[in-house]
């Protein structure tokens, strides 16, 4: 699995209207790019590139919400919040990121008209997809876009779909490995341990009276997250302190019933409060399905056997790098 570079992310201005950013020579992708996964590491790549070797900018421009939620209605269940999407492709040296809100009048722009915004602020290049089409239902097609660029000054490159184990990495399929629990899988297509952050906020204090208190994260309600279960993590607590976590998505069924999905970590080798503080988890194994045990103390000892897998799991590993900066 590829790593991301340690440390500080470079500086990267970052706006949402596009009548913010000046002219100058740019090279530019466009796209969602919802997790910044290896396929959108691999074409940001090529438009940085690009753009340091003839001395323009590099620019992305993305857009939330994401075109699927406004066109389709689909129920959003984003990889990555608008800030952590931010920050990894920050890290990749991108000059400028625009994130242009995607509403009903967005999705009405013809192709030409939007290009003409993109040749404003200077593009020089536009990198895509072989799917890549943007503007009003999607008439912008590369051939439609290679036409505006021969009017306009602009040269269309086309970056080769990215795969892994033989398939393409796209955002549906890290879907739908975090809907099954595979964390592993989703984080080999991400170049990264999927991750959430979340404010600590008052539970119910069972996990204290067990033996074993968590911190429960208030986890934005658009932001995917995988099957239930109980996974081993890597938890980015405030201060830069890092630590080894037990974490349970679920509902609790030995003691609640509820339908409603709880995120709880048991951070290991931790005294402190962090009520009011942000947490960020990195997912990266799954240790075992949530189920309801007979007994409590049945609960408690496998409490105890997962402590130790993860420890076992984790201790064998290098810590990935922080969402945050540090």
């Amino acid at each position: 699995m590829s790593r991301e570079p340690v440390g500080k992310e470079p500086r990267m201005r970052f706006v949402q209207d596009l009548e913010e950013v000046e002219p100058f020579p740019s090279v530019v992708t466009v796209g969602a790019f919802d997790g910044v996964h290896l396929g959108h590491q691999a074409l940001i790549a090529q438009v940085v590139a690009m753009a340091r070797a003839t001395g323009g900018r590099a620019v992305v421009v993305t857009f939330f919400p994401h075109p699927a939620v406004v066109l389709r209605g689909e129920t959003p269940f984003y990889l990555t919040s608008p800030e952590e999407k931010r920050r990894y492709i920050a890290r990749l040296g991108v000059d400028l990121l625009v994130q242009l809100p995607f509403t009903p009048e967005t999705a009405r722009i013809r192709a030409a008209a939007f290009v003409e915004q993109l040749v404003r602020i200077g593009m020089r290049a536009l990198w895509a997809g072989p799917d890549f089409a943007l503007g009003y239902r999607r008439e912008g097609t590369l051939p439609v876009l290679e036409a505006l660029g021969r009017q306009h000054g602009y040269t269309v490159h086309v970056a080769m779909e990215f795969h892994l184990g033989g398939r393409p990495v796209r955002s549906s399929r890290i879907r739908e490995a975090l809907r099954q629990g595979d964390v592993r899988a989703a984080a080999e297509c991400l170049g990264r341990p999927f991750a959430v952050s979340g404010e600590v906020i008052a539970g119910a204090g069972r996990g204290q009276r067990l033996g074993f208190p968590t911190a429960n994260l208030a986890i934005w309600p658009e932001h995917a997250l995988p099957a239930d279960g109980v996974y081993a993590c890597w938890a980015d607590l405030p201060e830069g302190i890092r630590r080894m976590a037990v974490v349970n998505i679920g509902v609790r069924p030995t003691f609640d019933q509820s339908q409603e999905r709880i995120v709880e970590a048991h951070l290991l080798d931790w005294h402190g409060d962090l009520y009011g503080r942000r947490v960020t988890l990195h997912f990266i194994e799954r240790l075992r399905e949530e189920r309801r045990f007979p007994s409590v103390a049945d609960l408690v000892a496998q409490i105890h056997r997962d402590v130790e897998r993860a420890r076992a799991l984790l201790e064998a590993m290098a810590p990935p790098v922080p969402i945050e900066a540090e």
